[in-house]
């Protein structure tokens, strides 16, 4: 019976959040369409300014690819996670997750297809990629398109929650699928 009413809602809210949202703007004679064609002009605006932010992050992407820092972090930190019975496996995920999201799917994809998704490995990577976050990447474009240049706290707080979605991760999926 719960089931069947979270199918139902799972259907419904989605569409009826737009209609309660249409009819609150109807009664409270809001221009619906005049109010989308303004915020389609800012998203439009904020699409620019982000430009010189994402070239600037794609650039530093490929040099900490390309000088072949990844491999030296895996070599250096592969010791320490075979003590700690983690696959090493999964360690490019780990530190490629808070700089880029789509080079950390690209390394998911290929877990998943190398290993299957129903692996170990594999649903401890779609596990950590939807436990963490792409934070370098929120510093650099969001808080840059936005003026936000003096970071202080928000890069420690969000590599600090990487690391903990990294290590819960690991400890549910053990828990979970061993």
């Amino acid at each position: 019976m719960l089931i069947k009413l979270i199918n139902i809602i799972s259907v419904w809210i989605i569409p009826g959040f737009i209609t309660f949202v249409l009819a609150v703007a109807l009664w409270r004679r809001v221009k619906v369409f005049d109010v989308f064609v303004e915020g389609a002009r800012e998203g439009f605006q904020i699409s620019i300014r982000l430009i010189p932010f994402l070239v600037g992050m794609l650039v530093a992407i490929g040099l900490f690819r390309d000088a072949g820092v990844m491999d030296l972090l895996v070599k250096t930190i592969a010791p320490l996670l075979g003590k700690l019975n983690i696959p090493v496996e999964i360690l490019p995920l780990g530190i490629m997750r808070p700089i880029s999201g789509s080079a950390a799917l690209a390394i998911t994809a290929d877990i998943l297809k190398r290993d299957g998704p129903d692996s170990l490995l594999g649903r401890l990577a779609s596990t950590m990629f939807g436990s963490t976050e792409t934070t370098l990447y929120i510093l650099t474009v969001y808080f840059g398109t936005i003026g936000i240049y003096k970071t202080r706290h928000a890069l420690p707080v969000g590599l600090l929650a990487d690391l903990a979605g990294f290590i819960a991760s690991i400890i549910i999926c053990r828990i979970v699928f061993t």
